[in-house]
């Protein structure tokens, strides 16, 4: 049997730089491959199963636990293996979940939690003939074109970080805020998909009334369906809107993720600025970026630019103005935009490896 033949490149080519960056794509690669298996085990609660025995399985065990057929799960736990997802025992040929693995792949309420991430993923892929059309007409792809995978992925990657940070550090951080929330106070989340961010709030301040406003359907009928079976439907109110046609008058106005995809953030930022009352606060929570296209080439950036890509920079474009921000901005830019708009206020309170935390008043 005949060796693999091995890659002759062109003189002016280094073989090692070439080399390097044939294993980077291997790597890339597989773990574009290891997506969809990521989906499913989620989605059979096969990392719950492992997590829950308290011991390693065998995948005939596995199986059984999840009522799943075992030479599926045979493969699949054997990519897990090889991908770093799961521990494999050679000895026992058993195979289970370290606490660093269960944390990120079987605990849903961790901030650590990474499969929703993965469903973002599916929905880009699936939706890559519309983006492409885009690039060479120019034109956007609304949020409601994506496929749902998008908006569901979108709500179970970022509510973890959210219940980790909203309450315990980013309203705190805020100037006054977690006092005005504590005696009773009036709140519009705008942007706010399936309003887990929302919830959140309601739930931890009872004496509070939230509003919340999204122009896409089914994303405010699914927040209503959350609301209520959480058991604050009876102080959150929301509603279908553009940011710019968001009603009322508020203590304190919420964006989270949302505002680089806006197509005319500034006149959002202006309709903000008509909302709230009397020294109230505008608190923006935008993707972490620095503010230089080089200082954002690593693993985060990576992330948010492909992001952005595929999904904020067509979602702004599809709108009026479509200024196109992305979602690596960066506090510069945000901060142009809210000064346009006329607040004096800008200052960052927070932030996570994931997110920067701006407060902003008039």
């Amino acid at each position: 049997m005949s060796a693999q033949p091995s890659i002759n490149p062109p003189q002016q080519i280094d073989s090692n730089k070439l080399q390097d960056l044939m294993n980077r794509f291997v790597s890339d690669l597989g773990a574009a491959m290891a997506a969809p298996l990521v989906l499913i085990g989620d989605q059979l609660g096969l990392y719950r199963a492992l997590d829950s025995a308290g011991h390693p399985l065998t995948p005939e065990e596995l199986a059984t636990a999840t009522a799943t057929n075992e030479r599926y799960v045979r493969e699949w736990l054997s990519a897990q293996a090889a991908s770093g997802y799961v521990e494999y025992n050679p000895d026992t040929r058993k195979f289970s979940l370290t606490p660093e693995q269960a944390f990120a792949l079987a605990q849903e309420d961790s901030p650590a939690y990474m499969p929703g991430a993965f469903q973002i993923v599916s929905a880009m892929v699936k939706d890559e003939h519309k983006v492409t059309e885009a690039f060479r007409g120019g034109n956007g792809v609304g949020w409601h074109e994506h496929h749902p995978s998008l908006f569901e992925g979108t709500e179970r990657f970022f509510r973890p970080n959210y219940a980790t940070n909203l309450i315990q550090n980013w309203i705190p951080a805020l100037s006054g805020v977690k006092e005005k929330l504590q005696r009773g106070a009036y709140v519009a989340d705008v942007g706010c998909g399936y309003g887990a961010s929302t919830i959140l709030m309601a739930e931890a301040f009872p004496k509070s009334h939230f509003r919340g406003f999204d122009y896409h359907q089914a994303s405010i009928e699914r927040a209503r369906d959350r609301a209520r079976k959480a058991g604050v439907g009876d102080r959150i109110v929301f509603s279908v809107a553009m940011a710019k046609d968001a009603e009322g008058t508020y203590d304190l106005v919420t964006y989270f993720d949302c505002l680089h995809d806006m197509g005319d953030p500034v006149g959002a930022a202006r309709h903000v600025k008509d909302m709230l009352a009397k020294d109230g606060t505008w608190m923006i929570v935008e993707p972490y970026a620095n503010e230089r296209l080089e200082q954002n080439i690593n693993p985060v950036g990576r992330v948010f630019y492909s992001a952005s890509t595929m999904i904020c920079t067509p979602a702004s474009k599809s709108q009026e103005v479509g200024l196109a921000l992305g979602a690596q901005a960066g506090e510069k830019r945000i901060a142009d935009v809210v000064k346009q708009a006329g607040f004096t206020h800008f200052r960052r309170v927070a932030e996570t490896p994931f997110n920067l935390v701006y407060e902003v008043k008039a």
